[in-house]
């Protein structure tokens, strides 16, 4: 199977970018970066992550590499190339690893990603999907969760909650828009919603050493989350503030840089949904006092 599908992929992956030496050898043969090495890898397990017997395949291999391009996106860095790691079922797995390649291979061609190698296996479990992505940071340091300030304004991307009924498979990863930003300002930390706004926000802001005071009525929740709701019995908010695999942005910089941004036109929704504080936490503003906020979200 491999030697055969090898040779397929070498011939589907002739219109993406190349890497000195790809596809066909004991290892890839990558050129330095520019700047600073940006590396990020996560993989996504049948059962776990999707489900074959409701998803495609394509749309997990698309996820798996969507997933990875937010990470780099986080950064504020550029993608270069990808090594791909298949464990598949026994049972068709050439018809399944094709399947799974249309979407790592759709998602590549979007975003200027070459396929610098990877490996095939087959075993008696279910389908396992690790990317490992390459890229760099042009011009500057790359984006931290570390960097936050006080009186920072805190921006998010996009909107949030109820990504379970299907954009959890297709997110959009903000690679242009996270580039389109580093050229005209300066973005002092930055993660992307993986695990839940509340989660990971609180990551960035312990990372940080600091907290934020959000303005919970700015934060834009998404159409799914309110249908969501209609059924879960959990309000719209409660999804928006923990659901995750939003794979959105949350950015902080500084209020000047925050009026600038809000003010241009994006491919997305860019809102302000708070500003940093001195003291740690994640709270909210009642009458004259500061109400703490408890972080959910998906814990590994």
């Amino acid at each position: 199977m491999e030697h055969s599908f090898l040779a397929y992929l070498r011939g589907r992956c002739r219109s993406l970018p190349q890497v000195a030496v790809g596809i066909g050898d004991d290892a890839a043969v990558i050129e330095p970066p520019q700047a600073n090495l940006i590396a990020c890898t996560d993989q996504i397990i049948d059962g776990v992550d999707f489900d074959s017997s409701e998803h495609d395949y394509a749309d997990a291999g698309y996820k798996a590499m969507a997933i990875n391009l937010s990470d780099i996106a986080a950064m504020g860095a550029v993608p270069k190339s990808a090594l791909v790691t298949l464990a598949l079922p026994k049972p068709n797995a050439t018809r399944i690893a094709g399947d799974v390649y249309e979407g790592i291979l759709q998602a590549a061609a979007e975003f200027q990603v070459a396929i610098a190698g990877g490996d095939i296996s087959t075993y008696n479990g279910p389908l396992s999907v690790s990317i490992t992505l390459l890229g760099d940071v042009p011009a500057g340091n790359p984006w931290l969760r570390s960097g936050a300030q006080e009186n920072d304004a805190v921006l998010v991307t996009g909107f949030v909650g109820g990504s379970i009924l299907g954009r959890h498979l297709r997110p959009t990863p903000r690679v242009d828009l996270a580039n389109r930003l580093r050229e005209c300002v300066d973005v002092h930390a930055a993660i992307d919603i993986s695990d839940g706004l509340s989660l990971d926000l609180d990551r960035l802001c312990a990372a940080s050493g600091v907290g934020v005071e959000l303005n919970i009525p700015a934060i834009p929740i998404h159409d799914d989350a309110i249908m969501l709701a209609e059924k879960s019995g959990r309000t719209p908010f409660e999804h928006a503030w923990s659901d995750g695999e939003d794979f959105e942005l949350i950015l902080t910089m500084s209020q000047a840089d925050a009026d600038k941004v809000l003010a241009m036109d994006h491919e997305c929704e860019i809102t302000q949904i708070g500003k940093i504080l001195g003291r740690t936490g994640l709270w909210k503003r009642v009458a004259a006092k500061l109400v703490r906020l408890s972080p959910q979200g998906y814990i590994h």
